[in-house]
């Protein structure tokens, strides 16, 4: 199951969560984010307890896009420990996803 990420919840769930968390950044007009959208989700069950999946609407937190400097969607940033460990743009299949992941 993957996570709503807004600007209230970002810091509990993404900087201070013990667990690796992926943020996708989407929208819903994104045609690349729908075709990924299937596959974060099927991680989120796969490696439930392992790393924590969210997704931002940046049409509904543009500050946050901007924070993090999105420019492209979808945009994959993996927190760790609250730090940024790695960012992807654009679609990518499972594989690739699972490489970002680092398990």
């Amino acid at each position: 199951m993957t996570v709503e990420i807004t600007k209230e919840n970002f810091e509990s769930v993404v900087l201070k969560n013990e667990l690796p968390v992926l943020v996708d950044f989407w929208a819903t007009w994104c045609g690349p984010c729908k075709m990924i959208g299937p596959i974060i989700e099927e991680l989120s069950d796969e490696l439930e307890g392992k790393v924590v999946f969210g997704k931002l609407n940046v049409d509904l937190q543009p500050e946050l896009a901007m924070e993090f400097h999105v420019m492209s969607i979808p945009t994959l940033i993996l927190f760790k420990n609250g730090e940024i460990a790695n960012k992807k743009i654009g679609f990518m299949p499972k594989e690739k996803l699972v490489e970002m992941l680092g398990l």
